[in-house]
């Protein structure tokens, strides 16, 4: 594998907050326009991968009345209905017991699409599930479309389509770098600081275990985007360190610095920690009431009003006796 500092993880896909903020913006509000000229955001991905766009209303949405119209998701809207689909990336990767590289290949995926793209724009659902099956041909798990599909109960052509649009907007930068196998290098690192003794060994083995915990948490927080995998497990072992208190790991710290030659300072490099910490802290995961109003939302964008839930409705309490529970589906997007 080709060394991260000459990456195009490292080059292309490293953003500081402010490049976040500016993304999230600039795709929040091409949908919001297309949603004002077109009555819809979505965008349709057809059997040979092409795009077809929303079009433009003949006649002009400026006399219909306002309280018809979709409301766009905000920002902070389509960020939460990010975070519940990372969410369900973990339980579809958990339930084909996916190694863990795969789950974290996939959240990458999964998130740099959406610094392209809105919410609004693609089916969360359907690029959740296509990144896991392009995260699983990269790390060489080899799990057919229709395996997939079949085990989630959702339609294998739909993740098939997807592919294309998935690969083209990862500009086919395919090669990630996420924190666990940094992680296990500083703990072999950290044995040979320490001169580890058998008790010290086992210490560090709960370390690891307490610091894998941390990686899972940043994973779902924009931190990815933002630091480097190094520091990312630096920071989760540093988080680790103050429960257990297995090394001076200040000390340890500084041992990088002068040993391995790193760029930054001590002081620059805890800041780095600090900061991915608080990322930590700070992250939210919406409530269900949060996720049933932005969900309304989305499906109003998508064009599908509240009539057309409401006939879904009657026609589910209709035929409800005549279906049997295994034939409910287990829909990922099911809120």
């Amino acid at each position: 594998m080709a060394d991260f500092q000459t990456s195009t993880h490292r080059v292309k896909w490293i953003f500081t907050p402010q490049q976040l903020d500016e993304r999230y913006k600039a795709v929040n509000q091409r949908a919001k326009q297309t949603l004002e000229v077109s009555g819809t955001t979505r965008i349709e991905v057809d059997v040979d991968g092409s795009l077809s766009y929303p079009q433009a209303h003949s006649n002009k949405l400026d006399n219909a009345d306002k309280h018809s119209r979709p409301k766009p998701l905000s920002v902070e809207e389509e960020k939460f209905m990010r975070v519940y689909y990372e969410y369900k990336l973990r339980e579809v990767c958990s339930a084909f017991y996916f190694p863990h590289k795969i789950q974290a290949t996939a959240l990458i995926y999964f998130k740099r699409f959406y610094l392209q793209w809105s919410v609004m724009e693609h089916d969360p659902k359907h690029v959740m599930l296509t990144c896991i099956y392009a995260a699983c041909k990269i790390e060489e798990n080899h799990v057919s479309a229709e395996e997939l599909g079949k085990g989630i109960s959702q339609d294998h052509q739909m993740i098939l389509n997807y592919e294309m649009i998935v690969l083209q907007t990862l500009e086919f930068d395919l090669i990630v770098y996420a924190p666990y196998r940094s992680l296990e290098g500083f703990i072999i690192d950290m044995e040979e600081f320490c001169r580890a003794n058998d008790y010290q060994i086992q210490m560090l083995k709960d370390l690891r275990e307490t610091a894998r915990v941390e990686v899972d948490k940043m994973m779902f927080t924009d931190s990815p985007l933002l630091f480097p995998p190094a520091q990312l497990a630096l920071s989760a072992l540093r988080s680790a360190n103050e429960a257990h208190v297995v090394i001076d790991f200040e000390r340890y710290l500084k041992n990088i610095v002068s040993y391995w030659g790193s760029m930054h300072t001590v002081s620059e490099l805890t800041e780095s920690l600090v900061a991915i910490d608080s990322w930590v802290k700070k992250y939210n995961f919406p409530t269900e009431k949060d996720m049933k109003h932005i969900n309304r939302k989305l499906k109003s964008c998508w064009g599908h009003g509240s009539s057309d839930d409401s006939k879904k409705r009657e026609k589910k309490s209709k035929h409800k006796s005549h279906k049997s529970s295994g034939q409910m589906r287990n829909d990922p997007s099911h809120i």
